[in-house]
């Protein structure tokens, strides 16, 4: 992957309306999110920062730069499966001698999206040592 700058958010309750007020953040800023891409990082049970690419630092936002060697694995499936699949991707990772440092999922479709078009996609993207 190639570096890129995220803006940086904390994933509240109201994500929906959060990520509204992100993306005119964004928009007023002059710049665009990049691939649709925003990589959660799920920091407890109950909680996932964000990340969201955008070409050019955001004014008033938490803008940071991921860089280093990252391992990726797309699964197909209900949310609900997402333990699952983390546990298949760090057998996939072993199986390559990595270790997984930090790990991110990329959601490519909200729940209603996916109930629309009858598929989910979801990616792991893993930084690896």
């Amino acid at each position: 992957m190639k570096d890129r700058v995220f803006t940086f958010f904390y994933m509240p309750m109201n994500f929906s309306t959060v990520m509204k007020r992100l993306h005119e953040k964004v928009r007023r800023a002059g710049a665009e999110i990049q691939d649709g891409l925003g990589l959660s990082d799920h920091t407890s049970k109950w909680n996932m920062d964000m990340y969201v690419a955008v070409d050019k630092e955001v004014p008033g936002a938490e803008n940071t730069i991921l860089n280093g060697r990252f391992l990726s694995k797309v699964y197909e499936g209900d949310f609900k499966e997402t333990a699952k699949w983390c546990k298949d991707f760090e057998t996939y990772a072993k199986e390559k001698n990595r270790t997984v440092k930090k790990w991110y999922m990329w959601y490519t479709t909200c729940p209603k999206c996916a109930k629309k078009y009858g598929k989910n996609y979801v990616a792991i993207i893993g930084q690896i040592d």
